[in-house]
């Protein structure tokens, strides 16, 4: 029987205006240490409005089965913020052409980790190919379906929190 070893990942630490100061690897950065790391959000909307929510795996530790940004992730040490964005697009839902638009970014904390959140926008209409590792279903969601949702435990609370302070007051503007 051969042992197979696990890829350590590695995430830059960064201080609150994204300048890196140091590196450290996933477990340590979800142990509780509240090192920040940099990750990065996408929220995609199609020509009608609506808003394309990931379905997490059940299998996932933190907020498993729950409906969430529709790209998520962490900017890996030497990554520039867009190529995470890229990479983690492409990994997520299998899409290559797309213009990210820069919205804000911030800092969110958890139990397990503090995260400096990098969120963008984008209109994409699909065709899109989920990993069916990562999620476990991806559709769009009218806003006021989400509206509807809202507090009934569907979506992860970072969602929640990002959906009413950043999007909904994004949207009021356009």
């Amino acid at each position: 029987m051969v042992a197979t070893k696990q890829k350590t990942e590695w995430f830059p630490l960064v201080d609150e205006h994204g300048n890196v100061t140091g590196k450290a690897t996933r477990r340590e950065c979800h142990n509780g240490s509240k090192l920040l790391h940099p990750v990065v959000h996408l929220h995609i909307f199609n020509e009608q409005g609506d808003l394309l929510l990931q379905k997490r795996s059940a299998t996932k530790d933190i907020q498993p089965s729950k409906w969430d940004t529709a790209v998520g992730g962490h900017v890996d040490v030497g990554e520039s913020i867009e190529e995470a964005l890229r990479r983690e697009v492409r990994e997520e839902i299998g899409v290559t052409g797309f213009t990210p638009r820069p919205l804000t970014r911030y800092v969110f904390e958890s139990a397990i980790e503090r995260e400096l959140v990098h969120v963008f926008t984008t209109r994409y209409e699909g065709p899109f190919r989920i990993d069916t590792v990562e999620l476990d279903d991806a559709r769009f969601w009218s806003i006021p379906s989400i509206l509807d949702n809202m507090g009934k435990g569907v979506f992860t609370p970072n969602f929640e929190k990002e959906f009413t302070t950043i999007l909904q007051p994004t949207l009021k503007g356009e």
